[in-house]
């Protein structure tokens, strides 16, 4: 007895959601010019900066104002933290330098990669690939 062999192919389309990473902040640490509205309310109402900040970050709402009890470890691990999801080249000691000795142009900056981040749209990829079956 002869079997043939025939092959069947399946394809699978995945589709995969990406943001755009480039290793860089969006703006600069004095970059206050290019949102005036984020720079208006550093001004205006700092703790209300933070907060919203945290707060669309997905942090809790009230942790910047345990900056002053932490010696500025919410604003280190937070600026560490918005490194790491958003794909942002730098380290921890980088991080607490630039919160140590720019705190306010820090939370500027942090605002304005959060706002960018999500209002960014993503880029969609569809993958397709295929497998062989024998049968």
């Amino acid at each position: 007895m002869f079997e043939s062999a025939m092959a069947v192919h399946q394809q699978q389309i995945t589709t995969v959601t990406t943001t755009q990473r480039s290793g860089d902040w969006s703006t600069g640490l004095c970059d206050c010019c290019s949102d005036m509205g984020t720079c208006c309310c550093a001004l205006w109402c700092f703790p209300c900066l933070q907060c919203q900040t945290a707060s669309h970050f997905g942090w809790c709402l009230c942790m910047p104002l345990l900056d002053p009890c932490a010696f500025l470890a919410v604003s280190c691990c937070m600026r560490s933290s918005m490194r790491e999801r958003y794909g942002i080249q730098g380290s921890t000691c980088g991080d607490a330098a630039l919160v140590c000795c720019c705190y306010v142009c820090t939370w500027c900056q942090m605002a304005r990669e959060v706002k960018t981040q999500t209002t960014s749209c993503p880029q969609q990829v569809h993958v397709v690939t295929q497998q062989v079956r024998m049968a």
